[in-house]
């Protein structure tokens, strides 16, 4: 049996690139930087060492992922290691990228990440007159999330 899963928190390198397949898939593509602490052995110091590591995902929620993700944003990433080869230039090529299975925004909205988007604000679905009024209790107003308004 073999288990091939990563965990990953980390921020965000650049801007993420959307993409499309020539079938119509999106493909979202961005770089995570994650931190290594280590002990500097002449000065006895811990450090952080940066690794930056390429993620990439694939589908429909690719496309509503990177509406709200810019350079800077914290992100948890869950998701497998894939290795990759080609050859340029007559020179082999590898790389090990994460493809995400799951992602999570850390970065509190309005925190100011240099680039990031606005924050998303869900609309509530319109009712009928009267519908919301039959649902509130006492002086605070009721108001529904659904999934549709969730964009990924």
């Amino acid at each position: 049996m073999s288990i091939n899963k990563c965990f990953l928190t980390g921020r965000l390198t650049r801007d993420t690139e959307l993409r499309q397949t020539s079938g119509g898939m999106s493909v979202l593509k961005m770089g995570v930087a994650v931190n290594d602490r280590r002990k500097n052995q002449q000065s006895g110091e811990w450090e952080d060492y940066p690794n930056f590591i390429d993620c990439t995902m694939f589908g429909n929620r690719a496309e509503g992922v990177s509406r709200f993700l810019g350079k800077g944003s914290k992100v948890c990433i869950e998701g497998k290691l894939r290795w990759s080869q080609w050859e340029r230039d007559g020179q082999k090529r590898s790389k090990i990228e994460v493809i995400v299975d799951e992602i999570e925004f850390m970065t509190p909205r309005g925190d100011g990440a240099a680039a990031s988007p606005a924050p998303y604000r869900a609309q509530a679905p319109r009712e009928p007159s009267g519908a919301s009024q039959q649902r509130m209790s006492g002086t605070e107003p009721y108001q529904a999330a659904y999934d549709e308004d969730i964009p990924f």
